[in-house]
């Protein structure tokens, strides 16, 4: 009698086994999305992001949710991911916010803002200072929402055939640069250029355009800008910690089903921590090699940066009184910013400031 309890009671068992695989899978369907990268594969930190967040949503759902992540070109130019995104081409991308300042100044405040907050203040201010909900209620218009996917860290200045002595030096230069700083520039006679970051080498290699910046040593090094021009300027006061984000449809995200919506926030936030110390941990490598090949390291003259400061308020105080998006955000950024340097100032510039000095000291 015991001998057909316990059997029964393993039959049991078994049959509630059998019972809840089907469950589980219903819980999990199969879902296939694509993402446009805006950027080439060569590029691996910032086309790898994509590849980190695409590796994490599929081993979260038992390789039930696949992204199939496209490099810039394959589906649609880097600077058509956002496009693709809100007409449904593609179920989401992986860009860059200051690409699409064409449609909107609004675009660019999202991944940086010129004399505005360094890398972790940047992400600071997305997630508790209430800038990712301003991004969201902004990019509604668009049918797409964001996810923070990457920061690239404070970037350089960029990569100029001539020295910049004087803000005269400025002027008739045509300089590839992204973004609202585009327009800050070109208040001191530079003649801004918007160009996809597989289009930069050959551009300057011609003479097309007379300077370029990008992102850093490491990723500059393998785009071979020290090649074709040999002074290399700091800081990129426009980029003191340039957001990338996840761009998705809204349609599809809300198709999603909860649990595969936490995967996607989940392998974001992973591509967004991963890039950030793949920077940090790569970038001084890359400048020392580039210094070792030749390439000629410049800070920007004080005069330059003070005349691109007050360019940068004109240009913010302008766009403001015209554009109540921008205003919105741009004075949530300000009133963070003065905050978080006025912390910033009494321990973290103070042990970095005092830690630079001892360096050469062992």
């Amino acid at each position: 009698m015991k001998r057909r309890q316990f059997l029964g009671a393993a039959g049991a068992g078994l049959a509630a086994a059998t019972i809840a695989k089907p469950a589980i899978a219903q819980s999990n369907p199969e879902v296939k999305w694509r993402l446009t990268s805006s950027f080439p594969k060569s590029l691996d930190t910032l086309f790898g992001a994509a590849e980190v967040f695409a590796k994490s949503v599929a081993e979260a759902s038992d390789n039930k949710f696949q992204i199939q992540v496209f490099a810039a070109g394959e589906i649609v130019p880097g600077l058509q991911a956002a496009d693709a995104v809100s007409n449904g081409t593609v179920q989401m991308c992986h860009t860059a916010s200051y690409y699409y300042v064409g449609k909107d100044p609004t675009f660019g405040l999202f991944t940086a803002q010129p004399f505005g907050l360094n890398t972790r203040m940047q992400s600071a201010w997305m997630l508790h200072g209430g800038a990712l909900d301003l991004a969201n209620d902004f990019y509604k218009k668009f049918n797409f929402m964001a996810l923070l996917a990457g920061n690239t860290c404070c970037q350089m200045g960029g990569w100029f055939r001539k020295e910049i002595k004087d803000v005269a030096d400025l002027n008739g230069l045509k300089f590839r640069i992204a973004g609202f700083a585009g327009q800050i520039f070109s208040k001191l006679g530079t003649v801004p250029q918007q160009l996809a970051g597989g289009d930069i080498y050959p551009a300057l290699e011609k003479g097309t355009i007379d300077a370029a910046e990008w992102v850093g040593p490491y990723d500059d090094e393998k785009l071979g800008f020290q090649k074709v021009a040999k002074y290399y300027y700091y800081p990129g006061w426009w980029e003191g910690g340039a957001m990338l984000h996840n761009f998705i449809n809204l349609n599809e995200w809300n198709k999603l089903p909860k649990n595969y919506q936490a995967m996607v926030k989940a392998g974001s936030e992973a591509a967004h921590n991963w890039m950030v110390a793949k920077y940090d941990s790569a970038n001084p490598g890359a400048i020392k090699r580039l210094v070792g090949a030749g390439a000629q390291l410049r800070p920007f003259p004080q005069s330059v940066m003070e005349a691109c400061y007050k360019a940068t308020t004109d240009t913010y105080n302008e766009v403001s009184a015209k554009n109540a998006d921008f205003k919105k955000v741009y004075d949530s950024m300000v009133a963070f910013r003065n905050d978080e340097y006025l912390w910033w100032q009494v321990a973290e510039l103070g042990f970095d400031s005092f830690m630079v000095r001892m360096r050469s000291r062992g």
